[in-house]
C-alpha cells in the first residue's frame, strides 16, 4: 500500500534553494568535484542548463572552475532552477546530507500535487474506495504492471508535462533509477524509490487500481470506467515497467544516466526480471506474460508529451472532468504551457546516450558529411566486424554504401564483453561497474536506435545517400523520424528525393511498358500498421511475410527474430516507416497488380499519438494489431469516429481474451463504420501463413476499391498541418528551390529547351569538335595546299568560337550561374540537387512520351524509317541534366578564352574567370565532372585544364593522385560498380547510360597519404562501348577507339567490366582494349588492368573458369601481336608486355546485382561482398605499387590530359604521341645521362693524360711488346668500372621515384645501349691514343740515342777544356774562357758525325697507297690515275662537281626532275665528307709526331665506309667520283702531313737541339772554373730548363678538361644539359638576333654553326666572368702543390746526391709532368751540390715559375688559349649537344634524342619543308608546308631515297624507319619557323635559286612573342 503523509507547512520549508547553494558553496564544489562530468550531464540532459551553456562548461579544463561557474549559472536561473538543481544532486548523491536536501525533500509526503496542499491528502480508504482518481508515487511505476502517476499543479496544468518527472528525478529520461537510493520525502519527484517503500515488495498495487498504463497517460482524473471484471484477467494489465519487452523496462545500467527505451523482447514463460537500478526483483509470478509484446514494437514513456491522455479534444467532458484546461492542437498534442518541457529533456537525455555509446556527440551539432565517410582511410582494408558501439555507426554506413544486406546488424564481435562498456566521450566510467545478467543476449544496440542516432548526426545529403541506398537493398525506409533533437517528429522527404523506381503496374503488362518516377512523387495507396497494448506476434515480421513473394522472403522492417532485433530500444520508439511493394507486370508473381506503401509505426499507439493521428491522414487503411482492447483504449479508438480511413484489426486470439475484446470491437464498429472483413484473428490452430495469406487478399481488395492514393510530397502538407516538422523546410532548401523553380519553370520540351537556352552546346560545339579534329587529321584537304587547308580551318574554328563568344547567356543561363555563385556552400548544394532532381523529372517525362510515340508509330508508319529517325533524334535529345549547364557554363569560357589569346578581348572585359573557381568547388564537394562531352565526342580542354588548375590551387598544391577507371560494354553496370566500391554519385538512373566521362576525386585520409602515395583518387566514369545508338555510325569503333584509348591512357589503374564469363563474346570490347593499353606502352605507361566478369553467381566460377582464364590470355596475346601489326610494331609482343596482367589475381568473378526479379529484388549480398574484394585488392595493389610509379598531381594531370587528346585527335596514336611530361622525365634522363657520361669521359681523359705523359717519360728502350698490353688491360679495367658505374647509376635513378620515370622506361635499353656505345668509343680513342704515344715515343729511339752520344762528346770535350784552362799559369777573363768555349763547340760539332733522319715525300707514300686501294677497281681507274696530277697540286684546288659524277641512266623518271636534288645530295654528301677527314687530318697533324703509312690507311678507310652508305648507293655514283674525291681530300692531307714531317724533323734535328744545350754547358763550364757555387744557379736552371716547359705542357693537357667542367657546372649548363634545351636556346638566341645568315648556316651547315656557336659561346662566357684566369691559376695552383709536396718528401730530402735526388722527383711526377732529359743531364753535369741546398733553392724559385707560367698564359688572348690547348672544350661540348648528329629527311631538323646509341631520332619542332632547300617541281616556289603536318595528311612524295616514285607521307617510315615525326601538338607548336620563313621568305628563295612561296595569310600574323612560346611549349621550358 502507498503511504501518504501531509505536506508540512510553508514556514517549515527552511532556507530556499537559492540561499542553501550560496551558504554551502564550498561543500557543494567539493561534493561535486568527485564526480564533475555526470554532473554536467546530468543538468543538461533535464535542461537545467542549455545546450550553449553545457558546450562553454564542458570547454573548461579546471574541474573546480568548472563546477564553480555552474553554481553561478544555476542561481542566476531563479529559485525554481536552484531547487531542480538540488534535486539532481538528490537523485545523483543518495547520501546528500539533509540540510543540503531542497527544501521540499526534507517532508516525506505522498500526494496528488505536491505544490497543492489544498488538494487533500490521499489515505488508504481513499485509494480503496476511490481507484481511479489514486495516483501512486516514485517506484511504483516502475514495478507496478498499472504504476499510476503522480501529477504536480503544472502536469494538471500542461498534459504535455503530466508525467512523472523521472528524468529530473532519476537522472534517466526514461525512469531508471539511479545508481543511488532515492528518497522518498520528495513529492516534486512524485516517485518513491523502491528502497525506501518496503510495502511495495510485499504488496504491489493491484491491476484494478491501474488507471495510467506504462505506455501513456491516462486522463488525468481518471474519468475511464475499468471494465467489471477486469481484476480478476491479469491479462488485462499493461506490463510492468520492469518487464524487459515493456517501455520501462529492461533499462541499461545506471551509468548511462538516461533511459534506455526498449523494444520488448520476444519472452516466453515466468521468471523474475531483475531491476537494474539495484539488482532487486521486480514482481511475482504472471507479470512476464502479461508483459509479452510483439516483435520490437516496444513504446517508451518519450511519447506521452504527444498523448493527449485518454481523451482527446473530441472528448471536451473528459477534459473538463479534470477541472483544469488543457490545450489541444489538431494532433491531439497538447500543447505545453509550462517549462522546462521535462519530457524531451529526457529524450535528448537517452539521445545523448546513445550518441555518447556511438561515439557520435561530436557529429550532433556538425554534423557527418557524405564526403567525410567517402573518404578513404586505413579502415578500408580492415575488417569491418564491429568491436565496440562506437564501431557501429560507421559499420552500418560502409556496409549500407557497399550495399551489402547485413548493414543492420549491430552484434558486436563475440570476443567481446557481454555488457556495456562503452565509455563516456567525455571520460571514465559511470554508475554501476559490475552487474549480473540473466539473459543471453549479446552486448548490441537496437538496429533502428543506430539507424535513428546516424540519420541524427548526418547531414541532410548524407541523409539522402543513406535512404538511396537503403533503398536499393530494400530496407523500409524511416518517413518519420522520431523527437530527439527536435521537439516534434520529423518527416524525411528530403532525404527520399533521390530515390528513383521503375515498375510495370498490371495495366501496362500487355504493353509491356513500365513506369519511372521520382518515390516521392508517386501516389499511391498507403497502408499503416499499427499496435495497440501487447501483442506476443511480430508485427514487422508479419509485414515482411506479406511483402514478401513465397519463394524470395526478405526482410524490409527490422523484428524480434532478426540480428539484434530483440535488443530493447532506446531512442527510437515513435519511428515511422515506410516500404513498398512494385509489380513487375507478371501476374502469376506479383502479389499486387499496383503500387502500395506500407508504413510501420515503431510502440505503441497511445504513446505515439501524432505519428498515429499522421497516418490515420495519409492512410487508404489502417491495421491495428491488438491481442486485447481495455475500456481505457476503446475510449482512445472511439475517438476516431468520423475518420474517412478504414481500420482493421488483426486479433491474435490466443490470449483468452478475444471475446472481451470483440465485444468491444462489435461496440467500435458502427462508430468507425467496419464491417466484418475488417477483423482478422490469428486463431490459435493456425500458423501465421494462413494469416499472410488473408492480410495480402485484404491489402489486394484495398487496392482494387479505388482507394486514396497520396505521394510522399503531399504527405508533407498533412504533416505540416499536425504540425510535424518536414526537413525540406530548412532555409536553404527553400531558398535553392525558389531559384531551381525559376530555371525549370521555362523547360517544357527538353530538346527545343536545349536548342535555345544552351545554344553554345549545340550545333556550334558540335562543329567547333568536328573542325578541332579535321585540324589535326586533314581528312577533307583534297587539291588544298596543306598549310593552307589548316589556315581555312582554322580560320573556321575562330569564327565558331567568335559566333559563340557574341552569344549572349540565356535567362536559364543566368540564373544557373546567379545559383552556382551567389548562393553560400549550403544552398549551393541544394541547388545542385533539386537541378538534379527537377531536369532528371522533366527529362523522364518527356522520354516517356516520346518512347510511347515511337512505339505507337513503330506500329503505324512501319517502315517509315524518316519519322522514326527524327523520332530517335528527339529521344537522344531529350537528356538534360546539371552536366549540360556546366557544359554550357565551359562553352562560355572557353569562348571569351579564345577571344583573348586572339587579342580580341583584354583581360578586363572578361566576365567568365570566375567560373573553374566554381566547379573546382563543386568537384571538392563530391560531383562528378564532365571531363569528355559524350554528345560532341570533344574535350573542352582549356576549360578542363583551368578547372583543374583551380583545385590543385585550392588543395594547396597537395594533389598526387591515382586514376581509376572502368571499361566496358553499355549498360553492363559500370557506373553502379564504381557507386558502390567508393559510394560515388555517378548517374545510374536518370532515364539515360552514361554519356562521355566523368571524373569524381576522392579524398585519402592524411593518415592514409603515405601509405597510398597520394592525396586523391580520381574515378572516371565511361560511357559504354559498343553503344547501339552509335553501332549504325561508320566511324563507331573508331569512337570506341578513342575513347579507350583515352581513358586507359589516363588511368593508373582500370576495369575492364564486362557483363559475361565467355570471352568470345567481348571479342571486339578486347580488341579496342587491346590496341589501347599497345598504345600506351610505346609511351612507357603500363597501368594495371583488372577484368571483372559480373552476372557470374555460381561459387565455383573462380575454379571452372581456369580454362577461361589461360583461353583468354591466348586470345589476348593473339591480338595483341595483331594490334602490334596493324600498330607497325616490328617485334613480338604478348599481352603481358604492354599491361600489368595476372590472370589468377586480376580476374574477378561478381555475381549480379540483384537477387532475385527487380524492382522488389534487393542489392545480391553476393555482389555487396565481391565488389569490396575487388576494392580490398585494389588497396593493397596500391599500396604495394613500385615506388618508382610516383602518382601524377593535377599539373601532370593535366598535362597528360592534353597530350593524350591531342593524340587521339590525331587518330595514328602510337607513333604520333607526344606528351610534356613524357617529354620533360626524357629531357630529365637525357641531362643525369649527360652528366654520368661527362664524368666517365672526364676520368678516361685525366687517366689518358697522365698515361701520355707517363709514355713520353719512359725510355724509348723501356717501351717493349708487353707495355701498349699492360695499357690495354689497364683501359680495360677502367672501362669497365666506368661501365658499371654508369649503368648501376642508371639503374638507381630509375628505382628513384623521380617524377614520372615509368613513362620513359622503354628508353631505358637506348641509354644502356649508349652506355655500351661510349664504353667502345672510349676503348677505341683510349687504345688509339696510347698506340700512338708509344709508337711516337719510339720514333724517338733513334735519336735520343745519337743525342746522348753526341752529349756525352761534348761533355769530354767540356771535361777537358777545364782542365786544361786550369792548367795555365794566369787565370782566363770570362770573355778569353767564352772565346775558348766557342772554339772547342765549333770543333766538337764539327768531328761529330751529326746524322738526321732522312726528309721523305709523303705525298709519294700517299698516292701509292691510293693505287694500292684503286687497283682492283678496273682500267678506266686506272687510266684516271695515271692522268692525275702530283697529290700536292690538290691542296688550294676546291672539289667540283661534275655532271659525270651522277649516274643517273637508272631512274625511270624524266631527268630533270632529279638532277637538281641529285646534284645536292652529293653536294652536302661530299662536303660532309671532307669536313670528316680534314678533322682526322688536323688531329693527327696536332700531336706533333711524325707521319706515319697509318695514316692515309685510316684516311682511305673512312673515306670508303662513307661511300658505301645508302644515300650514295641509291645515287650510284660514277667512279670519277671516287677518283676524284679520294685525290682531293688525300691531296690535302699529303700537304698537311709532309708539312707535320717536316716540323718533326725540324724540331728533332741533333744540332738543333745540341744549340739549345750550348747555353747551359757554358754556364756549367764557367761556374767550375772560377770554383763558384753554382748550387742556386742549377737550380734556377732546374726550374727553368725543366719545370716551366712541362708546366706549359701540362696545362695545355688538363686546362681543356677543366674548362669543360667548369663550364657545364656553371649557370651555362641547362643550355647544354640536354640536346632538346640547347636547341631552345640556339633558336631563342636566333630569334633575337635575326640574322638571315645565321639561319641559312644552322639550317644547311648545322655541324659546323654549332661548333663555332659553342666557341663563341665558350669565349663570351669567360670573357664576361672573367673565370679563366682563375680556373688557370688552379689548374696550375694544383700542380704545383704536387711538386712542393714531392721536394719535400722524405725519400727525396734523404737522396745522397742530385742525381738521386732528381730520379726520384721525375719518377714520382712521371705522370704529370714531361721532364727534358736533355736539359736535366745538362744540370746533372758536374753538380756536386748539397741535396738539401739544392731541394730549398728550387722552392725558392717556384713562386717565381709558377707567376712566370700564369702570365704567359695570360698574356695569350682566349682564342690563343684555346687552340693551345690539346684537348679541346668546344669538340666535347659539341658531342654533347650534337648527338648522332642526324637530321630529318624532310626539314633538316637535327635530332634532339639522347645518348650515342638510339634507336629511332626524333625533333620537338619540325621546319616548313621549303626551309630545307625543297621546292614545287612545277612552280619552283618554295614549298611551306610541315612534315609533321604532311606525316597525318593524305599527301604523297618522292625523292631519292623513294627512287622518286610516289609514297603517302603516313607511310614515310618505310624509308626512314629510324625516324619519327610526330604531329605538332598543338595549332601554333610551328609558329617559330612560320615566322621565320614569312620574316626571310625572298632572302630564303634568293638563297636557294627558287621563287618565295606563297605563304598563308594566317603565317603573316604572327608576331615574335608566339615564336618564342611556341617553342618554349615545344620544348617544355616553363
Amino acid at each position: 500500500m502507498a503511504l501518504t503523509s501531509p505536506l508540512p507547512s510553508p514556514g517549515d520549508l527552511g532556507p530556499m534553494a537559492f540561499e542553501t547553494i550560496r551558504r554551502e558553496r564550498e561543500r557543494l564544489i567539493a561534493l561535486l568535484l568527485t564526480t564533475p562530468d555526470p554532473v554536467l550531464d546530468e543538468v543538461a540532459s533535464l535542461g537545467i542548463v542549455t545546450e550553449e551553456e553545457y558546450e562553454a562548461l564542458e570547454k573548461l579544463s579546471e574541474p573546480r572552475e568548472r563546477i564553480r561557474r555552474l553554481l553561478i549559472k544555476i542561481q542566476r536561473k531563479g529559485e525554481h532552477g536552484c531547487e531542480q538543481f538540488l534535486e539532481c544532486l538528490q537523485s545523483l548523491f543518495p547520501d546528500f546530507l539533509p540540510d543540503l536536501q531542497p527544501p521540499a525533500r526534507r517532508c516525506v509526503t505522498r500526494t496528488n500535487d505536491a505544490e497543492n496542499p489544498e488538494s487533500g491528502t490521499s489515505s488508504k480508504k481513499n485509494e480503496a474506495e476511490n481507484p481511479q482518481d489514486a495516483v501512486t508515487l516514485g517506484k511504483n511505476e516502475l514495478e507496478n504492471p498499472g504504476g499510476a502517476t503522480s501529477l504536480e499543479k503544472n502536469d494538471l496544468e500542461n498534459p504535455e508535462t503530466a508525467l512523472p518527472h523521472e528524468e529530473n528525478d532519476l537522472g534517466n529520461s526514461d525512469g531508471s533509477p539511479s545508481s543511488g537510493k532515492i528518497d522518498p520525502q520528495n513529492s516534486e519527484d512524485a516517485t518513491s524509490s523502491e528502497k525506501n517503500d518496503p510495502e511495495k515488495l510485499e504488496e504491489p498495487e493491484k491491476a484494478e487500481a491501474v488507471l495510467s498504463s506504462g505506455k501513456g497517460l491516462v486522463t488525468p482524473n481518471s474519468a475511464t470506467t475499468p471494465i467489471k471484471n477486469e481484476p480478476e484477467n491479469s491479462e488485462n494489465a499493461l506490463p510492468s515497467k520492469n518487464d524487459p519487452e515493456s517501455p520501462g523496462g529492461a533499462r541499461s545500467s545506471e551509468k548511462d544516466a538516461a533511459a534506455v527505451s526498449s523494444e520488448r523482447a520476444d519472452f516466453k514463460g515466468s521468471g523474475n526480471i531483475p531491476s537494474h537500478g539495484e539488482g532487486k526483483t521486480a514482481e511475482g509470478k504472471g507479470n512476464i506474460e502479461d508483459g509479452v509484446t510483439p516483435d520490437s514494437d516496444v513504446s517508451m514513456p518519450e511519447s506521452r508529451a504527444e498523448t493527449p491522455g485518454v481523451a482527446m479534444s473530441v472528448e471536451r467532458s473528459r477534459a473538463e472532468t479534470r477541472g483544469d484546461a488543457v490545450s489541444v492542437d489538431r494532433s491531439g498534442s497538447e500543447v505545453p504551457e509550462t517549462f522546462p518541457n521535462k519530457f524531451h529533456a529526457g529524450r535528448r537525455g537517452a539521445l545523448k546516450t546513445v550518441l555518447s555509446k556511438l561515439r557520435l556527440k561530436k557529429f550532433r551539432n556538425q554534423k557527418l558529411r557524405l564526403r567525410d565517410l567517402l573518404q578513404i582511410s586505413p579502415e578500408c582494408l580492415k575488417d569491418s566486424t564491429p568491436y565496440t558501439f562506437g564501431d557501429l555507426p560507421w559499420h552500418f554506413l560502409r556496409k549500407l554504401m557497399a550495399l551489402n544486406g547485413t548493414a543492420r546488424s549491430t552484434s558486436l564481435w563475440q570476443g567481446a564483453s557481454d555488457e556495456d562498456t562503452s565509455e563516456d566521450e567525455e571520460g571514465g566510467m559511470r554508475g554501476v561497474v559490475f552487474s549480473l545478467r540473466e539473459d543471453n543476449s549479446r552486448a548490441s544496440l537496437h538496429p533502428l536506435d543506430v539507424l535513428c542516432a546516424v540519420l541524427i548526426c548526418s547531414d541532410s545529403f548524407l541523409q539522402q545517400e543513406i535512404l538511396s541506398k537503403m533503398s536499393m537493398c530494400q530496407f523500409a525506409l524511416p518517413l518519420l523520424l522520431p523527437a530527439l533533437n527536435t521537439s516534434k517528429c520529423t518527416l524525411m522527404l528530403w532525404a527520399m528525393r533521390d530515390i528513383v523506381r521503375k515498375w510495370r503496374p498490371h495495366s501496362l503488362a500487355q504493353s509491356r511498358g513500365f513506369r519511372e518516377e521520382s518515390l516521392v512523387l508517386t501516389s499511391m495507396p498507403t497502408v499503416s500498421f499499427v499496435r495497440m497494448g501487447s501483442c506476443s506476434f511480430s508485427k514487422s515480421k508479419l509485414l515482411n511475410e506479406v511483402l514478401s513473394p513465397s519463394q524470395q522472403h526478405h526482410d524490409f522492417f527490422i523484428h524480434r527474430d532478426m540480428d539484434s532485433g530483440n535488443v530493447p530500444r532506446e531512442i527510437a520508439d515513435g519511428l515511422v516507416e515506410i516500404s513498398w511493394y512494385f509489380p513487375a507486370g507478371r501476374e502469376n508473381l506479383d502479389l499486387f497488380p499496383e503500387p502500395i506503401a506500407v508504413t510501420n509505426l515503431r510502440g505503441d499507439i497511445e504513446s505515439q499519438w501524432l505519428q498515429f493521428s499522421f497516418l490515420t491522414e495519409i492512410s487508404s487503411a489502417v491495421f491495428i494489431l491488438t491481442e486485447s482492447i481495455s475500456e481505457r483504449e476503446y475510449m482512445l479508438l472511439s475517438s476516431l469516429q468520423g475518420s474517412a480511413t478504414k481500420y482493421y484489426f488483426i486479433l491474435n486470439n490466443q490470449s483468452g481474451k478475444a471475446k472481451e475484446t470483440v465485444g468491444l470491437l462489435n461496440i467500435l464498429a458502427p462508430l468507425l463504420d467496419m464491417k466484418k472483413s475488417q477483423l482478422l484473428v490469428k486463431e490459435q490452430s493456425n500458423n501465421s501463413a494462413e494469416l499472410v495469406k488473408k492480410l495480402q487478399s485484404t491489402l489486394q481488395g484495398i487496392i482494387t476499391s479505388s482507394p486514396k492514393s497520396m505521394s510522399i510530397q503531399n504527405m508533407a502538407v498533412t504533416a505540416r498541418e499536425l504540425g510535424i516538422q518536414v526537413e525540406e523546410d530548412s532555409r536553404e532548401c527553400r531558398t535553392a528551390l525558389e531559384h531551381i523553380k525559376e530555371i525549370t519553370a521555362e523547360i517544357q520540351d527538353v530538346a527545343k529547351y536545349k536548342r535555345e537556352m544552351l545554344r553554345l552546346q549545340g550545333d556550334l560545339w558540335k562543329s567547333l569538335a568536328e573542325v578541332e579534329k579535321e585540324l589535326c587529321r586533314m581528312k577533307g584537304q583534297w587539291d588544298v595546299p596543306l598549310e593552307d587547308y589548316r589556315s581555312q580551318l582554322r580560320q573556321r574554328w575562330l569564327e565558331l568560337r567568335r559566333q559563340q563568344n557574341q552569344c549572349d547567356l540565356t535567362s536559364g543561363m543566368v540564373k544557373f550561374i546567379s545559383g552556382i555563385g551567389q548562393l553560400r556552400p549550403a544552398e549551393k548544394h541544394h541547388f545542385l540537387k533539386w537541378m538534379k532532381f527537377h531536369l532528371d523529372h522533366i527529362a523522364r517525362g518527356n522520354l516517356s512520351r516520346l518512347r510511347t510515340e515511337y512505339k505507337e508509330k513503330c506500329c503505324a508508319l512501319g517502315d517509315d524509317a524518316q519519322q522514326l529517325a527524327e523520332l530517335d533524334e528527339l529521344i537522344c535529345a531529350s537528356s538534360l541534366g546539371v552536366e549540360h549547364f556546366m557544359r554550357e557554363l565551359g562553352q562560355f569560357y572557353e569562348a571569351e578564352c579564345s577571344m583573348v589569346k586572339e587579342g580580341n578581348m583584354g583581360n578586363i572585359q572578361r566576365q567568365f574567370i570566375h567560373l573553374p573557381g566554381i566547379a573546382a568547388d563543386l568537384m571538392l564537394e563530391g560531383f562528378p565532372m564532365e571531363l569528355i562531352d559524350g554528345d560532341a565526342s570533344n574535350i573542352p580542354l582549356q576549360w578542363v585544364t583551368d578547372v583543374l588548375t583551380e583545385l590543385h590551387a585550392k588543395l594547396g598544391g597537395r594533389s598526387r593522385m591515382l586514376v581509376l577507371t572502368v571499361l566496358g560494354v553499355q549498360s553492363t553496370g559500370k557506373s553502379t560498380l564504381l557507386n558502390t566500391m567508393f559510394g560515388l554519385q555517378f548517374a545510374v538512373s536518370s532515364g539515360r547510360c552514361t554519356r562521355g566521362a566523368f571524373m569524381s576525386l576522392i579524398k585519402v585520409a592524411e593518415n592514409f597519404r603515405q601509405d597510398l602515395g597520394c592525396d586523391f583518387i580520381l574515378v572516371i566514369d565511361t560511357e559504354g562501348l559498343k553503344a547501339p545508338e552509335l553501332a549504325k555510325l561508320e566511324d563507331s569503333y573508331e569512337h570506341d577507339n578513342e575513347l579507350a584509348t583515352l581513358v586507359i591512357g589516363l588511368s593508373d589503374i582500370t576495369i575492364v567490366n564486362m557483363a559475361m564469363e565467355n570471352a568470345t563474346e567481348m571479342k571486339d570490347v578486347l580488341q579496342i582494349v587491346v590496341h589501347s593499353f599497345l598504345r600506351m606502352e610505346e609511351i612507357g605507361h603500363k597501368p594495371n588492368c583488372q577484368f571483372v566478369h559480373q552476372n557470374v553467381s555460381d561459387v565455383s566460377a573462380y575454379e571452372q573458369n581456369m580454362r577461361d582464364r589461360k583461353h583468354l590470355l591466348e586470345q589476348l596475346d593473339e591480338m595483341t601481336k595483331a594490334a602490334a601489326r596493324m600498330e607497325k610494331q616490328s617485334r613480338e609482343m604478348k599481352f603481358s608486355d604492354i599491361m600489368d596482367y595476372d590472370p589468377e589475381k586480376h580476374s574477378w568473378y561478381i555475381p549480379g546485382l540483384w537477387h532475385g526479379v527487380p524492382p522488389m529484388a534487393p542489392v545480391n549480398m553476393g555482389y555487396s561482398e565481391s565488389v569490396c574484394e575487388l576494392k580490398k585488392y585494389l588497396f593493397e595493389f596500391m599500396r604495394n605499387r613500385s615506388p618508382r610509379r610516383a602518382p601524377k598531381d593535377i599539373p601532370q594531370f593535366i598535362k597528360w590530359v592534353g597530350s593524350l587528346w591531342n593524340a587521339v585527335k590525331h587518330e595514328n596514336f602510337i607513333f604520333s604521341f607526344r606528351n610534356s611530361l613524357v617529354a620533360e622525365a626524357y629531357t630529365q634522363l637525357s641531362v643525369m645521362y649527360a652528366v654520368w657520361e661527362w664524368d666517365f669521359r672526364k676520368e678516361m681523359h685525366l687517366w689518358m693524360s697522365k698515361a701520355e705523359t707517363t709514355i713520353q717519360n719512359e725510355s724509348p728502350d723501356d717501351l717493349g711488346p708487353d707495355t701498349f698490353e699492360k695499357l690495354r688491360l689497364e683501359v680495360h679495367q677502367m672501362l669497365h668500372s666506368g661501365e658499371q658505374k654508369m649503368q648501376q647509376s642508371l639503374q638507381s635513378y630509375f628505382e628513384s621515384g623521380t617524377g614520372n620515370l615509368h613513362l620513359v622506361e622503354k628508353y631505358r635499353e637506348d641509354f644502356l645501349q649508349s652506355v655500351t656505345f661510349l664504353r667502345h668509343e672510349l676503348e677505341s680513342y683510349l687504345l688509339c691514343k696510347s698506340e700512338e704515344a708509344i709508337r711516337i715515343q719510339k720514333g724517338r729511339s733513334k735519336i735520343d740515342h745519337l743525342q746522348a752520344r753526341y752529349m756525352k762528346t761534348i761533355e769530354g770535350k767540356v771535361n777537358r777544356l777545364l782542365q786544361d784552362c786550369r792548367e795555365r799559369d794566369k787565370e782566363l777573363k770570362l770573355t778569353e774562357l767564352q772565346r775558348e768555349f766557342a772554339k772547342m763547340w765549333k770543333e766538337t760539332l764539327a768531328e761529330l758525325p751529326l746524322e738526321s733522319l732522312p726528309l721523305r715525300q709523303i705525298h709519294k707514300d700517299i698516292h701509292y697507297q691510293l693505287c694500292k686501294d684503286l687497283e682492283n677497281r678496273g682500267s678506266l681507274v686506272k687510266q684516271m690515275l695515271h692522268k692525275a696530277q702530283s697529290l700536292l697540286t690538290y691542296q688550294s684546288k676546291p672539289i667540283c662537281m661534275k655532271k659525270e659524277y651522277m649516274d643517273l641512266a637508272w631512274y625511270k623518271v624524266p631527268m630533270e626532275l632529279i638532277t637538281q636534288q641529285c646534284w645536292h645530295e652529293l653536294e652536302e654528301f661530299t662536303k660532309s665528307l671532307v669536313e670528316e677527314c680534314r678533322r682526322y687530318v688536323r688531329q693527327k697533324v696536332h700531336s706533333q709526331g711524325d707521319y706515319d703509312q697509318t695514316y692515309c690507311r685510316e684516311l682511305l678507310w673512312m673515306i670508303n665506309e662513307r661511300l658505301q652508305e645508302k644515300i650514295i648507293g641509291k645515287m650510284s655514283t660514277s667512279a670519277s667520283f671516287e677518283v676524284d674525291l679520294k685525290l682531293h681530300i688525300l691531296g690535302e692531307a699529303a700537304s698537311a702531313f709532309q708539312k707535320m714531317h717536316e716540323d718533326f724533323l725540324k724540331k728533332n734535328d741533333p744540332q738543333h737541339r745540341l744549340e739549345e744545350l750550348r747555353p747551359q754547358y757554358f754556364s756549367t763550364f764557367r761556374d767550375v772554373y772560377y770554383e763558384k757555387d753554382a748550387c742556386q744557379k742549377r737550380a734556377f736552371d732546374f726550374c727553368d730548363r725543366c719545370l716551366r716547359p712541362a708546366l706549359w705542357e701540362y696545362m695545355k693537357k688538363r686546362l681543356g678538361i677543366e674548362i669543360v667542367d667548369n663550364f657545364l657546372s656553371s649557370g651555362e649548363c641547362i643550355e647544354y644539359g640536354s640536346r632538346s634545351f640547347f636547341q631552345f636556346t640556339v633558336q631563342k638566341k636566333l630569334l633575337e638576333e635575326m640574322d638571315f645568315s645565321n639561319y641559312v648556316k644552322y639550317i644547311n651547315n648545322y655541324e659546323v654553326f654549332i661548333k663555332s656557336w659553342i666557341q663563341t659561346r665558350l669565349f663570351e662566357h669567360y670573357r664576361e666572368t672573367g673565370g679563366l684566369k682563375e680556373l688557370e691559376r688552379v689548374v696550375l695552383a694544383t700542380i704545383m702543390k704536387k711538386i712542393q709536396n714531392t721536394l719535400e718528401s722524405s725519400e727525396c730530402q734523404d737522396a745522397l746526391t742530385v742525381s738521386e735526388f732528381l730520379d726520384h722527383f721525375c719518377q714520382v711526377m712521371c705522370k704529370e709532368l714531361v721532364i727534358s732529359k736533355d736539359s736535366l743531364e745538362v744540370i746533372l753535369f758536374k753538380n756536386t751540390a748539397s741535396v738539401r741546398q739544392f731541394s730549398a733553392d728550387i722552392n725558392t724559385f717556384l713562386p717565381q715559375v709558377e707567376e712566370g707560367t700564369l702570365s704567359e698564359w695570360e698574356e695569350l688572348s682566349r682564342e690563343m688559349v684555346f687552340t693551345q690547348l690539346q684537348f679541346k672544350p668546344q669538340d666535347e661540348i659539341f658531342k654533347r649537344v650534337f648527338g648522332c648528329g642526324k637530321q630529318c629527311p624532310f626539314c633538316n631538323v637535327p635530332c634532339e634524342a639522347g645518348g650515342s646509341d638510339h634507336k629511332e631520332h626524333f625533333a620537338s619542332v619540325h621546319r616548313p619543308q621549303g626551309l630545307g632547300r625543297y621546292k614545287d617541281e612545277t612552280s619552283k616556289r618554295l614549298i611551306y608546308s610541315l612534315c609533321s603536318s604532311d606525316v597525318v595528311s593524305s599527301l604523297l612524295f618522292r625523292n631519292l631515297h623513294t627512287a622518286f616514285q610516289w609514297h603517302p607521307y603516313k607511310d614515310y617510315r618505310q624509308f626512314y624507319p629510324t625516324w619519327r615525326i610526330q604531329p605538332d601538338p598543338s595549332i601554333n607548336a610551328s609558329d617559330y619557323w612560320k615566322f621565320i620563313f614569312k620574316k626571310f621568305n625572298h632572302q630564303f628563295a634568293k638563297e636557294y635559286k627558287a621563287d618565295p612561296a606563297d605563304l598563308p595569310t594566317e603565317w603573316k600574323k604572327i608576331t615574335k612573342k608566339q615564336a618564342l612560346q611556341s617553342i618554349q611549349e615545344a620544348f617544355n621550358i616553363e
